[in-house]
């Protein structure tokens, strides 16, 4: 989510991010006593500590758990959200509530998607020894962290909470979900089945707790006061969760650069564009941004994508559409994730009928090319490159202004350009002949891990590049034996080499 899109996570609540002081804590492992007494002494922070302390309670109830108990909590938490005639309802509640995405993205990520993710971790070991390494004679067993506090965005509030809480209590912790003002009610209703059925299942509820009356200060508060924070939002969002003296993981902003070259299955590569474009009208991070296509397949390519829905905005449109989808700087909520009929009729644009995205022709990037960062709509910029060079030159320029870190991806049969591509951006995740939006998050065509929490690396502001899962979310006590022959430091000449050594002697 793009750092311009902060007065969406914020409107509602009428406040902003601050930046929140760090807590003095006496040990990892806190009482909730030790907890009371360091807090801030307001309404929210009592009443955070409060929900803090029942959460804590209900992990140490679990901490002990076995793989086989831990398992069928989770199989019972995905189900209770995701069977039929409840997956139906949810989709439903979650477009009625936030007005965002459609119903068939909402309904395939609360129904396919949680599915996809349970069936990604149900067979990873979490208790006990996870791995042993036996060159090196070390064993790591798996710890809970304790209290997990999540953030979960208005654009994929259906899903976010599911796939977050299963996550913590694969690795048995427990859960405090922090919703956006605008899904607090979807919000409630996903927690609340999966409270349910913990209690079925002899699990405490509180395992899994809602922030019910969402604000920017429970959410500090509660970021302060968990054990680790796991933030997906906006990027004031995310700067709070590194500031509140929480070990944090975030995400960064989203703004993927998809190339197509000659090589490439052009049909093919056409559908996968339109699909990932339109997924959920553009809500996820993931959505195609710009699409960047080399200069020998530009007209032939850009034919198919105008039969696959695509509408090429003129230069005069062009400025419409600019001025519609940002407003005194800032991205226009009111086209967030919304209808290519409805951003039509704010931008005075005749839309044909059956056209389903906008193709903006663009030349630059930057901030005088506003195309070329993140629209969260089903809007895409349109580049012409003359070679996969180009295309690299490109790619980092784009991601260079917003993105940088996040995701790219390559139609392409070539092994040549799909390697150049990957090895000259700066970039976490490169999607080969995917639907991005469907596949940076894992899928089942895919290897990757499946989360909607994509950690960007440096590049992005963050601490890992992973696909962010449960392993993230536990601590790893490291046991080591003694080897059984010893290492031996080699001589001077074979570590250093004659050359070194002769050159600095």
């Amino acid at each position: 989510m793009p750092l311009h899109i902060a007065k969406m996570q914020t409107v509602d609540s009428g406040t902003q991010w601050d930046e929140c002081e760090p807590i003095k804590r006496r040990s990892s492992r806190r009482s909730t006593i030790a907890v009371v007494k360091q807090i801030a002494d307001t309404p929210e922070a009592r009443e955070v500590a409060e929900l803090i302390a029942r959460s804590r309670a209900a992990q140490e109830q679990i901490e002990y758990y076995t793989q086989e108990q831990v398992d069928r909590l989770i199989r019972g938490m995905v189900f209770a959200v995701a069977r039929p005639g409840v997956a139906e309802k949810i989709a439903q509640q979650t477009v009625d509530e936030t007005q965002l995405g459609n119903y068939d993205g909402k309904y395939l990520k609360i129904f396919r998607k949680t599915r996809a993710t349970l069936m990604d971790i149900i067979d990873d070991k979490s208790v006990g020894v996870i791995e042993e390494d036996h060159e090196r004679n070390l064993v790591k067993i798996a710890k809970p962290v304790g209290v997990i506090g999540a953030l979960s965005p208005s654009t994929n509030p259906e899903a976010t909470p599911v796939i977050k809480a299963i996550s913590a209590i694969k690795g048995r912790n427990s859960i405090i979900v922090c919703p956006h003002p605008r899904a607090k009610i979807t919000n409630k209703v996903i927690c609340d089945l999966m409270r349910d059925a913990l209690v079925k299942l002899g699990a405490p509820a509180d395992l899994v707790i809602p922030i019910e009356t969402p604000s920017v200060e429970k959410t500090n508060e509660v970021m302060k006061q968990c054990d680790r924070v796991l933030a997906t939002g906006g990027g004031p969002m995310v700067h709070a969760a590194y500031s509140s003296g929480t070990p944090a993981l975030g995400v960064g902003v989203g703004n993927a650069v998809i190339t197509v070259d000659e090589t490439a299955d052009l049909e093919d590569a056409a559908e996968k564009i339109r699909i990932s474009k339109t997924l959920d009208l553009a809500a996820s991070c993931s959505s195609d941004n710009s699409v960047v296509l080399l200069d020998s397949i530009y007209d032939a390519m850009l034919d198919k994508l105008k039969h696959q829905g695509g509408y090429v905005v003129s230069p005069e449109e062009k400025l419409h559409l600019q001025n519609t989808i940002w407003k005194d700087g800032a991205l226009n909520v009111n086209i967030v994730a919304q209808p290519a009929e409805k951003i039509a009729a704010l931008a005075g644009i005749g839309l044909p009928e059956g056209k389903r995205f906008f193709i903006v022709p663009e030349t630059g990037f930057g901030p005088d090319h506003p195309f070329s960062g993140e629209k969260m709509s089903v809007v895409m910029a349109l580049y012409r490159a003359r070679d996969i060079d180009h295309a690299v030159e490109l790619t980092n320029g784009i991601q260079g202004y917003q993105g940088r870190g996040h995701s790219c991806g390559i139609y392409s049969t070539s092994d040549a350009n799909i390697m150049k591509l990957a090895m000259n951006t700066h970039t976490s995740r490169v999607m080969v002949n995917q639907p991005q939006a469907a596949s940076n998050s894992g899928n089942l065509w895919n290897g990757m891990r499946q989360t909607f929490s994509l950690g960007c690396g440096s590049w992005g502001g963050n601490a890992t590049n992973n696909n962010i899962t449960w392993r993230d979310l536990i601590n790893e006590t490291w046991v080591s034996k003694p080897l059984v022959k010893s290492k031996e430091l080699p001589s001077d000449e074979e570590l250093f080499g004659a050359d070194i050594i002769a050159a600095l002697s």
